[in-house]
């Protein structure tokens, strides 16, 4: 993880730190929800496309909804397909636990159920190994 990642991702809660599985790119994330996760999973990644981004990877099933949070000077926020922002926030934990309880206005984003917690999968090599995973 590049060191600007890295050290957003010391400054974040818990919950950020257990769902983020660095660059794994979306069609990894999709065999790994299609594996692991439950409707309304999710989990967090590097964006493959926008430096500095990260991409919230949520299941609704027959799909993967992804959504991509940008941070600027005022602070985090979800971007959506229209190239539009929502809310901002300081942290992506607040973010994420924002959207979690479904505060907020006019989001129209996939429900966040189950945090697709990395360390309960064990170290997978995403289709290789079979650990068991268990909701938090």
């Amino acid at each position: 993880m590049g060191s600007c990642l890295h050290s957003i991702m010391e400054r974040e809660g818990v919950l950020v730190r257990s769902i983020y599985y660095g660059k794994i790119g979306s069609e990894a994330t999709e065999r790994l929800m299609e594996r692991y996760g439950h409707e309304g999973s999710f989990l967090l990644r590097d964006s493959d496309t926008v430096q500095g981004a990260f991409c919230l990877c949520v299941r609704q099933t027959p799909f993967v909804q992804t959504y991509r949070l940008i941070h600027s000077t005022d602070g985090w926020c979800l971007q959506l397909v229209s190239g539009s922002t929502q809310q901002r926030f300081r942290t992506l934990e607040t973010l994420i636990e924002t959207y979690r309880r479904g505060t907020v206005c006019n989001a129209h984003i996939a429900p966040l159920r189950h945090p697709l917690v990395r360390a309960q999968l064990g170290d997978i090599s995403l289709g290789q190994a079979e650990p068991a995973y268990m909701e938090m």
